[in-house]
């Protein structure tokens, strides 16, 4: 039992250490390049269109299609007409939330259920995608397309 145990610990660091050399890391038919910084590496991060809210609309690219595994950030902005709140629970629980940013301050959290903006501003969120699946960002209480966008991670 110690020799199996012993093996597979050989096994996990022999792996580790190859990520961490930069090798490529094979997932779903596509190579991700993992650099010394690992895969926060910035050249790693897609960048994708915000999400943009005025009073009882979202203004967002529709359906982004996502990686499982991949790194991305996202821009939520809000023109402050309205009080506005957007929610995601499927969506925040089914990516690692690595930050959001709000007037240049990192908040790292936990978890994450919805912002709101009370006036204008902007959130920029960057996360990992885990889980696959179709999830939803929409204005809280909303259940019409005009009021969502919706993220579908591969």
């Amino acid at each position: 039992m110690e020799e199996r145990r012993m093996s597979f610990l050989r096994i996990a660091l022999a792996s580790a250490l190859a990520l961490g050399a930069g090798q490529m890391a094979l997932a779903q038919n596509r190579v991700l390049e993992i650099g010394p910084a690992g895969l926060m590496e910035r050249s790693n991060r897609t960048d994708l269109d915000p999400v943009e809210l005025t009073a009882g609309a979202m203004k967002s690219a529709g359906t982004y299609e996502l990686n499982a595994g991949g790194y991305y950030r996202i821009d939520v902005k809000s023109d402050g007409t309205a009080e506005t709140a957007v929610e995601g629970p499927d969506l925040f629980r089914n990516v690692w939330v690595n930050e959001v940013v709000i007037n240049d301050i990192e908040i790292r959290p936990l978890g994450l259920d919805s912002i709101e903006f009370d006036d204008e501003g902007e959130a920029r969120i960057s996360f990992i995608a885990i889980t696959p699946g179709q999830y939803h960002l929409r204005i809280r209480g909303t259940t019409g397309e005009t009021q969502r966008a919706t993220f579908i991670i591969k």
